[in-house]
């Protein structure tokens, strides 16, 4: 069995505000990065692939896998893939009843096992992603239980000799504490995308939105990106 390098760790980067933070706590953290994107079919991908080559560009990472996985979108089952179904605009302050439509089904999942793949060939012990639990929209796959489960199932499924472990930095703080974090370490919040149906200018008015917007505002910052409304 080869030896692994200590401090490489792959960045689960879909271009957003938390996965850019992420990115940016593990740069100073002192791990060699490379960099992980998917595209699912999601109505902003483009966009998203285009905030994630530009945060790789910030940080001069070359280190970089984007990958197809539309069989997400074949599946359906999200408004985040399935353009007949409507995104909601859900009330971030009001308890939530359900999971919403937003959410596709075990994404994170499907994400992980292929950074894990990865990270198995390029002989990364860690792997980081940007999923919130506290402030996040109620997804099962952003608890903090998903990602000890999914580690205790690593540590029995992968060859002898071989450690890999999911971290999720942010994983117990609030959108505010997340653009606060970002501040202080540099990371570059005016080039990452959060919204889920809106490419030229963010709508302002879906979750995504209203979550980040509700971030900055509690964070006494100004989000540097275009939006619809807000």
């Amino acid at each position: 069995m080869k030896n692994y390098i200590t401090k490489k760790a792959i960045i689960v980067l879909s271009g957003g505000l938390d996965s850019c933070v992420t990115t940016a706590i593990a740069r100073a953290e002192g791990y060699e990065l490379a960099l992980l994107h998917l595209n699912y079919g999601q109505r902003t991908e483009a966009r998203e692939l285009q905030a994630f080559n530009d945060i790789a560009d910030f940080y001069d990472i070359g280190h970089r896998l984007v990958t197809d996985i539309s069989y997400l979108a074949a599946i359906g089952g999200s408004s985040l893939t399935d353009k007949s179904m409507a995104v909601e605009e859900a009330e971030i302050d009001q308890a939530r009843q359900a999971v919403p439509s937003t959410y596709v089904p075990f994404r994170n999942g499907n994400i992980l096992s292929i950074a894990v793949s990865w990270a198995e060939v390029i002989h990364a012990t860690d792997i980081f992603i940007g999923a919130v639990e506290e402030d996040s929209s109620g997804y099962p796959d952003c608890r903090e239980i998903f990602y000890d489960k999914f580690n205790a199932l690593l540590a029995c499924g992968l060859p002898e000799g071989v450690r890999i472990q999911v971290g999720a930095p942010l994983i117990h703080l609030s959108k505010a504490q997340i653009v606060q974090r970002g501040i202080e370490l540099g990371a570059p919040l005016h080039l990452t995308w959060s919204c889920y149906q809106g490419e030229a200018a963010a709508c302002g008015i879906c979750e995504s939105c209203r979550l980040r917007l509700r971030g900055f505002e509690q964070a006494g910052v100004k989000d540097p990106i275009k939006y619809l409304i807000r």
